[in-house]
């Protein structure tokens, strides 16, 4: 009988072969996106808006044909959120087995204009009441306990340099070659989210768990609890803002950082990496 660390290696094999099929699947010989825009029953095209959560909803409806190909050729049941704002995206659920359940949650963002080899960074989920509680059913399809594991699918991309006028026209069929894409350059991933969280807040006033944000740092699962493991990932998140302490001028407040945190349970502050690059800030991020 297969242990979890092999079922979980097995997973993330076959996510991983996964996602590197899907940019030939969603761009073109150029690295353009292939979707253009939305038709009426007049073969109008309207060009798609560079709205962050409409183009997170298109690539989802886009790929989701794809989520359902993996899941009949791994022997998975498929199993989709029931609410907008649940948790995960996708669960997947063994035909052999049906105790083993992966959550997996599809993540997009866009690279950066300015410095390239950084992204807008993810938000991997809650650190709320589900992931407190591993035993709870609010907001999540199956309790956070029952899954094996919990994924990210992620998408990163470049956006066009479009203006806002070429977001408004109106394109006949015919036309269709001429419509700009409105991003492009993708790179898919797939891993644990745990691996590529950071010790900051994803959102400024949501429970949401930040990313890290240099992309080279992402695709090699170079998280803030790499040298730490998951378990620590989860007391560190369970415990965000939660403990209080006293610092060296006496006031009190709140633990909200890895090494703080780390100092407080007695542990060696050293086996917090700290991926190179930008501070993280409380930034507006991609999909939730």
């Amino acid at each position: 009988m297969k242990g979890i660390y092999e079922i979980k290696r097995e997973f993330q094999q076959q996510l991983n072969e996964f996602a590197e099929m899907l940019e030939n699947y969603i761009s073109d010989a150029n690295n353009q996106w292939v979707i253009k825009g939305f038709i009426d029953i007049f073969q109008n095209i309207y060009p798609i808006s560079a709205d962050t959560k409409i183009l997170s909803k298109v690539l989802e409806i886009q790929l989701f044909p794809k989520f359902l190909e993996f899941a009949k050729q791994n022997d998975y049941e498929i199993v989709l959120t029931e609410h907008q704002n649940w948790y995960p995206d996708i669960s997947f659920i063994s035909k052999s087995d049906a105790k083993i359940k992966f959550a997996v949650d599809l993540k997009t963002t866009y690279s950066s204009e300015k410095s390239p080899e950084f992204c807008n960074g993810f938000t991997l989920g809650s650190h709320g009441t589900y992931f407190i509680d591993r035993k709870s059913s609010k907001n999540i399809q199956f309790p956070y306990s029952e899954y094996v594991g919990h994924y990210c699918l992620g998408i990163i991309y470049s956006r066009a340099e479009l203006n806002k006028l070429q977001e408004t026209e109106t394109y006949e069929l015919k036309e269709l070659s001429k419509i700009p894409s409105v991003i492009r350059n993708f790179i898919f991933f797939a891993c644990e989210k745990w691996t590529i969280a950071s010790d900051k807040s994803g959102s400024g006033n949501t429970a949401n768990i930040g990313s890290i944000k240099r992309i080279s740092d992402i695709l090699a699962g170079n998280g803030a609890f790499k040298n730490l493991g998951e378990e620590w990932f989860d007391d560190y998140w369970i415990n965000y803002g939660k403990i209080s302490i006293k610092n060296d001028a006496g006031i009190i407040r709140k633990i909200t950082t890895l090494s703080e945190f780390l100092k407080y349970r007695g542990k060696d502050k050293s086996l917090y990496y700290q991926p190179t690059g930008r501070k993280n800030k409380n930034r507006k991020h991609g999909k939730n």
